[in-house]
């Protein structure tokens, strides 16, 4: 079981940029995908970035080249860097943990809702324009 504790959520303008972090604790948790999750008022809650334990990612498509998530193993940590943040970005983030899926490429880890079984608290984000 792993548990998850996110932060560095706040208040920042259009253009700006924000770093979340999430720390972890438990058993196996170098061995679980790790992810970012979003949820607007009012809407549901959406994948953001997804990683790996070898640290290869994977986005969403209203994130892709904006937002980089990193992870590291030793500190029991995940990061979400995001720059040129949006209004249409302010939402309660949360730090998500799951076990990797088999695919026919091999394991890997999505930003589906349902692959993650272990969630943080959240923290907000707000971006005014």
């Amino acid at each position: 079981q792993v548990q998850v504790v996110e932060s560095g959520g706040g208040s920042v303008q259009a253009g700006g940029s924000l770093r979340l972090s999430c720390g972890a604790s438990g058993y196996g948790y170098d061995r679980y995908c790790m992810a970012w999750f979003r949820q607007a008022a009012g809407k549901e809650r959406e994948g953001v970035a997804a990683i790996a334990s070898d640290g290869s990612t994977r986005y969403a498509d209203s994130v892709k080249g904006r937002f980089n998530s990193s992870r590291d193993n030793a500190k029991y940590s995940l990061y979400l860097q995001m720059n040129s943040l949006r209004p249409e970005d302010t939402a309660m983030y949360y730090c998500a943990a799951g076990s990797p899926w088999w695919g026919v490429d091999g394991w890997y880890c999505s930003v589906q809702r349902s692959q993650y079984k272990y969630w943080g608290q959240g923290t907000q984000v707000t971006v005014s324009s």
